[in-house]
């Protein structure tokens, strides 16, 4: 057998430091023996896969419910997007710290914990008497999903073979795709036959299994030497990133200009001085000696800009539906709901597409398809079938998907195990963020469009016009997808043993 470059999740070194998870083995890659046929990682990414999707619907569930709050609490309906933007705020502060945290004291120990706070601050969502007390409830809730994502995803990178990341990683991307899609239409059936309440009580039972699961399957993995807490770099990332998520959310919201201006600008500042302070700096809250390593610095960058279409997406195409169609919510709902359908049909696809032409040709021209695939949504009119709209987003989201999953596959293929959990936090932070700038850029480029064709309500044309904006921004990761390396990610994708395999049979 041919000795294979070890990097990142490899299984051989995860025996040596005792960290293989307690429920069953591995899939093993060759040079520790025969394969053998197990559905473990499987099960580990379902589970990890579970508490993110009870975290993804939560957060758009909520938007549903929140006229209906407003009455209860007795403000106005505008007065509650700061339920929203405290979840927001938490994700901020905390995400960088969550590697940290799980080097320290075991990634099953955090994760745990994760789930626990998210279910702690559920509860106490559904038990606030008031607005003031549900913001409380919602920035705990926000803390332990600021654990939850990059936890997760370091706890599936620790524990699946190289040559399986790929297939383990689609699993672990589907409630990211279709929690959005799934949450709006949940929530309006829990507000009109149950009490709103209900939106928070249902995760106790979600996470309760998790927690369980969590406990039994995965593994307590750890630094023997974890690196002393940046709390200089906590304080100035938490300032920097919490005011550029916030300054982003409030764009979308009519008269908050000014505010979110301010914001910005002193996110921009914070993250000066933060860069000043972490650089060549060991153990760096946020590692900017990360971004040295080629494929990951390409990788975060080429999904950032992607991501602006991905974060734009959810706010654009209801509006879309509902404004510039006439459709009630629950048809937006089963036209939307495609792009689900499309993520899901991806799934069983991605190993063997990349396996078939590696990383770098999947990313170039899959990137192209997917972003067209979005900027057809433009297209809509009222003279388009519904069967022909859920064509395309079902298209959209089948490719979108595709390339998430690359993205959050080879981001690691060049990370030591040292460096694992910062990588996660790192990229997971980046995540948030542009998904957040997207739904700035969609806001402003509707806004825009309105404003030049000087309507007062958004129109088709103006949607058409935002849906292009974003998408021409996205296009443009194109550019650093072509700077990856041809064998970038090989001995994960199997591209390289597929060529050589092709070329002994051609010799032959």
């Amino acid at each position: 057998m041919r000795p294979r470059r070890r990097g990142i999740a490899s299984v051989n070194a995860e025996v040596r430091d005792g960290i293989v998870p307690a429920a069953g083995s591995l899939a093993r890659t060759d040079d520790l023996g025969p394969p053998q046929s197990s559905a473990n990682y499987r099960l580990v990414a379902l589970i990890i896969a579970s508490a993110l999707f009870m975290e993804f619907v939560d957060a758009t569930v909520l938007a549903t419910a929140l006229p209906t709050m407003a009455r209860d609490f007795g403000v106005r309906p505008q007065e509650m997007s700061v339920a929203l933007t405290s979840y927001l705020l938490a994700l901020a502060i905390f995400i960088p710290a969550s590697g940290v945290l799980a080097d320290r004291f075991g990634s099953r120990t955090v994760f745990r914990t994760a789930i626990l706070l998210f279910m702690l601050g559920s509860l106490a969502c559904g038990q606030s008497p008031t607005l003031e007390t549900i913001v409380v409830s919602r920035f705990v809730q926000g803390i332990g999903g600021a654990m939850m994502i990059p936890v997760g995803r370091l706890v599936l990178l620790r524990s699946v073979a190289k040559r399986d990341m790929v297939n383990a990683m689609s699993w672990l991307l589907v409630p990211a795709l279709i929690g959005p899609i799934v949450g709006p239409p949940l929530g309006g059936f829990i507000v009109t036959y149950l009490d709103w309440r209900w939106i928070f009580y249902i995760n106790l039972p979600v996470g309760a299994l998790g927690f369980w699961l969590v406990g039994r399957f995965i593994a307590n993995i750890r630094e023997d030497e974890p690196p002393r807490f940046d709390t200089l770099g906590f304080i100035l990332s938490g300032v920097s990133l919490g005011c550029l998520l916030f300054g982003f959310e409030m764009v979308s919201r009519p008269g908050e200009g000014a505010m979110a201006s301010t914001l910005v600008a002193i996110g921009m500042v914070a993250g000066v001085f933060y860069i000043r302070h972490a650089r060549g700096r060991v153990g760096a809250i946020l590692d900017l000696g990360l971004l040295k390593d080629e494929t990951f610095r390409l990788a975060v960058i080429a999904g950032s800009i992607t991501r602006i279409t991905q974060g734009a997406q959810p706010f654009l195409l209801p509006l879309m539906m509902q404004v510039g169609l006439g459709l009630s919510a629950a048809r937006s709902g089963t036209i939307t709901v495609a792009t689900a359908i499309g993520s899901l049909a991806m799934k069983s696809m991605a190993q063997r597409v990349l396996r078939r032409f590696g990383f770098r040709r999947a990313l170039i021209w899959n990137g192209v398809i997917a972003t067209a695939g979005y900027a057809i949504c433009g297209l809509f009119s009222a003279s388009w079938p519904v069967w022909a709209m859920f064509c395309v987003l079902a298209f959209s989201g089948f490719f979108m998907s595709f390339q998430f999953t690359a993205y959050n596959t080879i981001a690691y293929a060049g990370v030591d195990k040292q460096h694992m959990s910062s990588a996660t936090a790192f990229y997971s932070t980046f995540q948030q963020l542009m998904l957040s700038l997207g739904i700035c850029v969609a806001a402003v480029a509707l806004h825009l469009a309105m404003v030049t064709n000087g309507n007062t309500a958004p129109t088709m044309g103006d949607f058409s016009a935002a849906f292009w904006v974003v998408t021409a921004i996205s296009l443009t990761a194109t550019v650093w997808n072509l700077r990856f390396a041809p064998d970038a990610g090989a001995e994960i994708s199997g591209h390289a043993e597929a060529e050589a395999d092709e070329g002994e049979r051609s010799a032959a």
